[in-house]
C-alpha cells in the first residue's frame, strides 16, 4: 500500500512539472450572465483556413476545461461561442481596468465604467474570447502573452499551458452543474 501511495504522489508531482503558469490579463462585459450558461461550441473559421484560428492542442485544451467546468458542447444554439486566435507578431491591444470578476459578480453593478488600458504585447499572444450567442456580444476575453516569456505556437505543451493559464481566470461553473453530476438538459436562457 505504501508503494502505491508513493507512486501516486510521484505521478501527481511530475504531471505538475510540465505546467508553467503564464501571465494573463482578462476583461469582461458587465452584461455577462456568467452564472446562467450551460452550453458552448467552438467558433469555426469559414472559407480559407486561417492557421492563427486553428490549433488542435488549443481546441482540445478548451474542450477539456469547459467539460471540467460542467459545460456541455452543443452545435445547436449554444449559450456560449468560444473563439481563439494566435497573434505571432507584436500588437497593441485594448483592454480594460476592471474589478476582479469574482468580486464584480457579487454586486453585478452595471453602472461601472470601462476604463481603457493599452497593452503593447510582444510576439506570441494567445487570445480566447467567449461570446454570448443570445446577446450577440463578447462577454469575456483572456490573453496570455510573451510579456515574461515566450509561447511557441508549434509546441503543443506551450499551447496547453497558455490555454490553462487563460481559462484559470474564467471560474464559473455551468449553471446547475454539481461536481460529479451531469448538467441539466439544454434549454434556452430565460
Amino acid at each position: 500500500m505504501n508503494r502505491l501511495y508513493i507512486l501516486a504522489l510521484f505521478a501527481l508531482l511530475t504531471s505538475c512539472l510540465g505546467y508553467k503558469e503564464l501571465p494573463v490579463e482578462y476583461d469582461y462585459s458587465y452584461r455577462g450572465n456568467f452564472k446562467k450558461y450551460r452550453t458552448y461550441d467552438l467558433m469555426k473559421p469559414i472559407g480559407l483556413s486561417d492557421t492563427t484560428m486553428f490549433n488542435d492542442a488549443v481546441e482540445k485544451s478548451i474542450i477539456s476545461r469547459m467539460k471540467f467546468l460542467g459545460y456541455k458542447q452543443s452545435d445547436h444554439r449554444p449559450h456560449l461561442i468560444v473563439a481563439y486566435k494566435m497573434f505571432p507578431d507584436s500588437l497593441t491591444f485594448n483592454g480594460y481596468k476592471q474589478p476582479e470578476i469574482d468580486e464584480w459578480v457579487k454586486s453585478r453593478d452595471t453602472d461601472l465604467n470601462y476604463d481603457k488600458q493599452k497593452f503593447n504585447l510582444k510576439s506570441g499572444t494567445l487570445l480566447i474570447q467567449f461570446f454570448d450567442r443570445r446577446q450577440n456580444r463578447a462577454i469575456w476575453q483572456g490573453y496570455a502573452t510573451t510579456m515574461y516569456g515566450s509561447i511557441d505556437f508549434n509546441n503543443s505543451r506551450h499551447m496547453r499551458n497558455a490555454v490553462i493559464s487563460i481559462l484559470d481566470k474564467y471560474r464559473f461553473w455551468a449553471e446547475g452543474f454539481v461536481e460529479g453530476q451531469t448538467p441539466p438538459m439544454e434549454t434556452e436562457l430565460e
